[in-house]
């Protein structure tokens, strides 16, 4: 618990002389009057993208000012969402516009922290798409790049905004629930590819593409379209469900449960529906903590049984359940209970609304979103730490002192 609040102290209150990338700088952006219009602008204007600039432009008092994006298909696709929006292949232009408030970065993982320091450095407030980091050095990056900012930053894991987390947190710390030793949480799907799997258009090529920007600082490769429109497919982009859905579950249960980063942590698993892809289609990730809490995830694209979030808490004197519909139930120990059909849920619930206002409320406010930075910082290491496990095939540990997966 110190060791987050020292982390969260210097994210905060850190001096401006930490460490920045390029410039060093960090330009101050423009205070705003509680009922003043927000202008924002997006980084990223794939499907993603698309969902919370929809999301954004229903909240009150904001602007969609402009968009940038790399491939021209997607600056078309957002002006039809907002035809007077300004377009941008290069970020970069779009954070020179003094008069743009805030971004909300959607881009692919991997080059979430080449965008997110750059954004920061030009006195912008963030709201930054998950997984916040893809790796512990851009983590770092980005942390430093915070560090004594000022900036708002809300790491986009929406379920954290819905009613259940506070039931959960409160309940979990009961008397009813015993002592709680055990988090079982699922992710299950019945789709081909989890549903990822998308044709290529037939202008994705160089003339529409800017290649090089894609690949950011991941490995050079000549152009691949397979590679730019499934990139959740491969290591070199995506974490694959890991950091697609299980950092949902996470941000909400460390949040719940005030969970730190895992010491440990196993992923095993295989692909064995999806060949086009890298990543596993079927994968459980355990993670021992230092709270005395053992937490597990299982993800399969092969059965939808569980849904996408139907999640158990074991205490010794009570089961807590917590569904994707954001339904929290207590069952004592010892009563008797049917088991669960697959039909009895209402389905994922949708919070990105709820999420998009927070963080709109907090630009205004200056006050910590429900998913500020810190939180992002946890979560992305655990996943990382689950990627790792799977490709070095062996159980992995955090070392704090380095902040490094070993």
């Amino acid at each position: 618990m110190s060791n987050r609040r020292a982390f969260l102290g210097s994210v905060i209150g850190g001096a401006t002389g930490v460490a920045m990338a390029a410039t060093g700088t960090v330009a101050e952006g423009r205070v705003l009057g509680a009922n003043e219009r927000i202008r924002f602008g997006l980084i990223g204007g794939g499907s993603r993208g698309k969902e919370i600039l929809r999301a954004a432009i229903k909240c009150p008092d904001v602007e969609a000012a402009a968009v940038a994006d790399i491939y021209t298909r997607r600056l078309d696709e957002v002006k039809a969402i907002v035809p007077g929006i300004a377009t941008f292949k290069d970020y970069r232009a779009l954070l020179d516009d003094k008069t743009i408030d805030a971004v909300l970065i959607a881009t692919p993982q991997h080059l979430h922290a080449l965008h997110f320091v750059a954004a920061i450095q030009a006195g912008k407030d963030v709201y930054q798409e998950k997984t916040m980091a893809f790796n512990p050095g851009h983590a770092r990056r980005m942390r430093d790049a915070l560090c004594g900012s000022g900036r708002v930053v809300q790491v986009g894991m929406q379920m954290n905004s819905g009613h259940g987390i506070q039931k959960v947190r409160e309940l979990a710390a009961s008397e009813a629930m015993g002592t709680v030793t055990l988090v079982q949480t699922h992710h299950f799907r019945n789709r081909p590819y989890g549903g990822w799997l998308r044709k290529v258009p037939p202008d994705c090529d160089p003339q529409h593409v800017e290649w090089s920007a894609f690949q950011g600082e991941a490995k050079a490769v000549p152009f691949d379209p397979e590679r730019y429109i499934n990139w959740r497919f491969y290591w070199d982009y995506s974490g694959g469900n890991v950091f697609e859905n299980m950092v949902h579950t996470l941000a909400f249960w460390f949040r719940a449960l005030d969970l730190s980063i895992p010491q440990t942590v196993t992923m095993t698993g295989a692909n064995y529906l999806a060949p086009k892809m890298d990543i596993p289609d079927t994968f459980q990730v355990s993670m021992s903590h230092p709270e005395k809490l053992l937490f597990t995830f299982t993800s399969m694209f092969g059965n939808n049984y569980y849904g996408e979030g139907h999640d158990y808490l074991f205490g010794t004197k009570a089961t807590l359940i917590h569904t994707d519909s954001d339904e929290v139930h207590v069952i004592p120990q010892g009563a008797k209970v049917a088991a669960r059909p697959a039909s009895d849920h209402g389905g994922y619930k949708e919070m990105t609304g709820q999420h998009m206002q927070n963080f709109f409320d907090c630009v205004r406010s200056r006050k910590e979103p429900v998913v500020p930075f810190e939180l992002g910082f946890r979560t992305s290491i655990a996943c990382q730490m689950a990627v790792a496990s799977y490709r070095r095939q062996t159980t992995v540990r955090w070392d704090p002192a380095t902040e490094e997966i070993i």
